[in-house]
């Protein structure tokens, strides 16, 4: 499979976008308070790798 540059980050966006969505709705969900704080922090983490590849993909698209 050859995939290209903004294709990969493409991907790779969806991806860390559907984890921000899983880490919020599983940290709203789970009564253990640990576990709940550290799906919260990872669900922020994910964010901001979302954030990253969509300034990336912006540039690559010859936005911004």
């Amino acid at each position: 499979m050859d995939i290209n540059l903004k294709d990969a980050v493409k991907k790779k966006l969806l991806d860390a976008q559907e984890m921000v969505r899983d880490y919020e709705m599983f940290s709203k969900e789970i009564r253990d308070t640990e576990l709940a704080e550290t799906f919260k922090m990872f669900a922020e983490e994910s964010g901001m790798q979302a954030r990253r590849l969509q300034a990336i993909l912006d540039k690559l698209e010859g936005r911004k």
